[in-house]
């Protein structure tokens, strides 16, 4: 296996001549060893460059780089120009960089509103709640504007086999209803049990059983977080909350609201019911299902005549949310996880030692409307997937100080050459953990653990986490919190863990 020298004496050798004496200004270099010039292109990897990619995948001309609009065509292309520039092969459709695929998509505009009805002496007064804090639009919400009673309807699941179905008892014709996310059971306790329940986890489940059952909207308990993963009916107008109306819906029953759920949870039988309480849902929306989407893709070929046919892969998503209807930026979901891939590309590109084995630089689209682009990937691989050794994706790696690794614990041969970087030259604490991979898929590593590819998913953490408020698909998820130092770490981490994986002669992390 290839070895990188340790900083310190990759510094002294870079630094002495042959006979071991200081080079003197003027005089011609020695050329540098195969250790050296891996250890200088490690060092090449800037903070201060991988931040000015974030701070460019955020700006406004980009739109939040919802997959399938202008905004994330504008950000795919900047990324392919890099790639381009720095030499790094297409491998996507006919030649290009460009991996396409359909996606229909919704645009938000100004104008949205949830606010309640309140009965005061004879009359009403409406009570508007504050956009990103209280509600955010259903980024698949249809257009227009619904008022009339709400329904509590638990998780909306309908589940004959399981003796299960929150709309028994309860009218929700022309109502709109205030619904939870997930379902009411864990795969920590029970997953057998969660097994049965999954089907019924999904957004698109959720919204696709009320339009059935004649709900015209819907107060989705879900954050309130930006989320354009969902089912679209131009008729359904829904937007995401939080305990803010959860708990003015709940004021005056009588019941609640924690202790609802609680028991839905313990004893597995629906708490619906008709709240008496007057809500308006009004959503500016715009449905493109013509919307294609598209993953941007290069490669480096491997040296080795043999090794190059199997291949590593590095990446994260590219998109975002867009707008709802303020940009949202997704700063470190997920331009991190793009300016670390970008660094490493530059790098390893740059870099006259190549690797033994191919690598792949993946930028996902869709990832956020239903992890879309890496499901068509692995049904439309560039390399087999069985020639896939594997693939380290990323999401957040920008905020913290130390490494995070899920399903390190799942692949300890895997996470070893992880970990073993990280002792060489970064120090930083890194912590693996097992990812069971049984519920709706989250991000990009589940679809190709499905397909039996090893996976793990690198991000940060903080040893001592630091009071903020919430930025996760909101409008605060922007340059403010991102730590560059740890992403320049995380970055020479996975090019020389990469390295050393490409050198291995053999990698079995498939047992």
């Amino acid at each position: 296996m290839r070895k990188i020298l340790n900083l310190i004496l990759g510094l002294v050798v870079i630094g002495l001549g042959a006979s071991g004496v200081m080079a003197q200004p003027g005089q011609p270099q020695p050329p540098q060893s195969e250790e050296q010039q891996l250890l200088s292109a490690l060092h090449s990897i800037s903070s201060h460059t991988l931040y000015d990619y974030v701070k460019e995948l955020v700006s406004e001309k980009y739109g939040g780089r919802l997959t399938g609009t202008a905004g994330y065509n504008a950000s795919a292309d900047w990324v392919t120009s890099l790639l381009k520039q720095w030499g790094v092969r297409p491998a996507g459709d006919g030649g290009t960089y460009l991996q396409s695929f359909p996606n229909p998509y919704t645009l938000v505009f100004p104008g949205c509103e949830v606010y309640a009805h309140l009965p005061i002496n004879g009359g009403e007064v409406k009570k508007y709640y504050h956009f990103d804090d209280e509600f955010i639009p259903g980024g698949t919400s249809g257009n227009g504007e619904v008022t009339a009673e709400v329904i509590y309807v638990g998780y909306g699941v309908t589940a004959p086999e399981l003796g299960y179905d929150d709309y028994a008892g309860v009218d929700v014709k022309g109502k709109i209803l205030l619904m939870e996310r997930e379902i009411p059971v864990s795969p920590n306790k029970d997953l057998e049990l969660f097994k049965k329940w999954r089907p019924y986890s999904f957004h698109q489940y959720k919204l696709e059983n009320a339009v059935a059952r004649g709900a015209k909207g819907m107060l989705y308990n879900y954050g309130p977080i930006g989320n354009p993963n969902n089912s679209y009916n131009a008729g359904f107008i829904y937007s995401h909350v939080g305990d803010a109306v959860v708990g003015d819906v709940f004021a005056g029953t009588g019941r609640d609201h924690k202790a609802v759920v609680e028991k839905i949870g313990k004893i597995l039988k629906p708490q619906s019911f008709a709240t008496g309480k007057i809500f308006t849902i009004k959503n500016n929306t715009e449905h493109h299902p013509e919307g294609i989407g598209a993953n941007v893709i290069g490669f480096i070929e491997g040296s080795d005549p043999a090794l190059k046919d199997e291949l590593i892969i590095l990446g994260g998503h590219l998109d975002h949310l867009g707008r709802m209807w303020e940009l949202m930026p997704g700063a470190n979901d997920n331009a991190t996880a793009v300016a670390v891939t970008l660094g490493v590309a530059e790098a390893m590109s740059k870099c006259k030692v190549k690797p033994r084995r191919s690598v792949m630089f993946f930028f996902f689209g869709a990832e956020e409307q239903g992890v879309a682009g890496s499901e068509f990937y692995v049904n439309h691989p560039f390399f087999p997937l069985d020639k896939t050794a594997a693939f380290i994706n990323m999401e957040g790696p920008g905020i913290g100080d130390k490494v995070e690794v899920l399903a390190g614990k799942n692949y300890p041969d895997f996470h070893a050459f992880l970990e073993k970087a990280n002792s060489r030259y970064i120090h930083r604490l890194i912590e693996a953990s097992h990812f069971a991979n049984i519920a709706r898929p989250r991000q990009d590593t589940a679809r190709f653990l499905w397909k039996g590819v090893p996976s793990v998913t690198v991000g940060a953490g903080e040893t001592v986490p630091v009071e903020r408020p919430a930025s996760y698909h909101n409008t605060r998820d922007n340059l403010g919190p991102i730590t560059p130092e740890i992403m320049e770490d995380i970055a020479q981490l996975l090019f020389a863990a990469i390295m050393d994986m490409s050198d291995e002669p053999v990698l079995k992390f498939r047992k």
